[in-house]
């Protein structure tokens, strides 16, 4: 069967053949096919379900039907939509709430190298917009779950409110269509209240400054043996973090 190559993607894309979306695996695709299998169990639609390895050793995964923002910028106009801030929010606690009771074998092998204990989740680590599928009806779930791995839920709380308010560096998010930056605080108060946050919007954005400096640290030990890493330092990844992070303090 012929497959067609879905735009966007770090690690060489993604191919979609009839209704499976084939991509390059890893050492992490077992563990990821574990989460997966999990949420699927839990009832948990808005993720693909992993259907093993086909004759080429590419994952295989169900194809979520819907728009994404491939390669586009700006990215389009439901990106930074209330709706999609909304059900993202929701998204993100629903999930926490289906994924709570995974425990991971022991030994299993995640892409980043984390090492999961009690108290820990494992995490999607990269629900941006550009890993989003939106549909008519709205949010259709997320893709590309190569970087999930373990990490606290208010971790990970910090990560989607970056990339979803979004607190990312002006100009990065301004290439990507959005400039309503004084807008960002309701924003923020809109996802934290729909997600159900207890905390204050202060401890929030301490969260998100620590995760920022905690994503600078993986990208730099991660660029020594993964070329998706490296691709990221020579792109200014690292340089846009640093920037989203000082302007963070003036937030």
């Amino acid at each position: 069967m012929v497959g067609r190559r879905l735009a966007g993607g770090n690690d060489g894309g993604a191919m979609r053949v009839g209704e499976t979306v084939r991509r390059i695996a890893g050492p992490w695709t077992r563990s990821v096919h574990l989460l997966l299998r999990h949420l699927a169990g839990r009832g948990f639609t808005q993720a693909p379900r992993p259907l093993g390895l086909d004759d080429a050793g590419r994952e295989v995964l169900t194809y979520l039907a819907g728009a994404t923002v491939g390669s586009a910028r700006p990215w389009p106009p439901w990106v930074h939509s209330d709706a999609a801030l909304t059900e993202v929010a929701d998204w993100l606690r629903r999930y926490h709430g289906a994924v709570a009771d995974f425990v991971p074998p022991a030994g299993t092998v995640w892409r980043e190298g984390q090492i999961w204990q009690e108290g820990l989740i494992i995490a999607h680590n990269d629900a941006a917009p550009y890993n989003a599928v939106w549909g008519r009806t709205g949010l259709v779930g997320f893709v590309d779950w190569d970087m999930a791995g373990p990490t606290t839920p208010e971790a990970d709380l910090a990560w989607m409110v970056f990339s979803w308010v979004p607190l990312h560096a002006r100009r990065v998010v301004a290439k990507e269509g959005f400039t309503a930056f004084d807008d960002r605080r309701r924003r923020l108060e809109s996802f934290l209240s729909t997600y159900g946050w207890a905390g204050s919007v202060a401890d929030v954005v301490e969260l998100v400054a620590e995760r920022i400096q905690e994503q600078i640290e993986v990208v730099r030990r991660m660029a020594g043996d993964d070329p998706t890493y490296r691709r990221m330092i020579d792109l200014g990844r690292l340089l846009d973090l640093k920037t989203a992070l000082d302007e963070l303090s003036r937030f």
